[in-house]
């Protein structure tokens, strides 16, 4: 007698949940955003207290998302990021700290993290941070973003030093990666830009990330700069 029963589908795997990393040098508020981070599904790899102890388990963990404060013990924030990014280009560092001051920000911003958080974020601000972060969308505290865009666009602005580097020329984009930096630089996020050219959100990020290898730059905001600098933001 033949089995004509219905075969059981094959259930589809489970996503692999972000790997995060919680750097502050105050213990009782570093355990409270990784139990938060933890309990909103991310997985949380390891915690540090200091400079040294967070580049080596960043090392030791590859976390997709470092949540890092800026005044750590041993070695500054700013360090931290600068070591991480130069040791690894794809990690994504959110900082979360208690200045809001610009120059802290700046300082931030060029040493390679993709946003910034104040710590008077709420919980559901800073998880859904750590989402946009981990895809690459620049996250700041509302009112941040305009000073960052506006110092790229100072620069961008300022007479070239006489003996500035000439370099070799910016690699060739295509008419599409163009268009999409055009938004990039506006500061519309994946969601909107694949919305507005009518494209899928992977197919965004697929641009994005070809742009940041032809021109050799690291994260988002390091793309918003150079589209600034390029006048593609007008």
């Amino acid at each position: 007698m033949s089995d004509t029963s219905t075969p059981t589908p094959t259930a589809e795997p489970a996503p692999t949940p972000l790997k995060v990393l919680v750097v502050d040098d105050h213990p009782m508020w570093r355990e409270a955003v990784a139990r938060d981070l933890a309990a909103a599904g991310y997985d949380v790899v390891a915690t540090a207290g200091d400079g040294p102890e967070a580049v080596r388990r960043a090392r030791a963990t590859s976390p997709n998302v470092v949540i890092l404060d800026l005044h750590l013990p041993k070695l500054p924030g700013v360090e931290v990021a600068r070591e991480l990014v130069r040791h690894d280009r794809s990690v994504r560092i959110l900082v979360l700290s208690a200045s809001g001051e610009q120059e802290d920000v700046l300082e931030a911003v060029k040493a390679g993290a993709t946003g910034y958080l104040v710590k008077s974020a709420s919980r559901e601000e800073l998880v859904d941070a750590v989402g946009r972060t981990a895809v690459g969308d620049p996250v700041f505290t509302p009112g941040l973003a305009g000073l960052v865009l506006g110092e790229f666009r100072r620069m961008a602005t300022d007479p070239p030093r006489k003996d500035a580097d000439k370099g070799p020329a910016a690699p060739r984009l295509t008419d599409r990666e163009t268009e999409v930096l055009r938004m990039v630089a506006k500061g519309l996020s994946y969601k909107q830009i694949a919305q507005r050219l009518f494209l899928s959100h992977r197919t965004v990020q697929n641009h994005v990330q070809n742009t940041l290898n032809k021109l050799q730059l690291h994260n988002r905001v390091e793309l918003v700069r150079y589209a600034i600098e390029k006048g593609l933001d007008d």
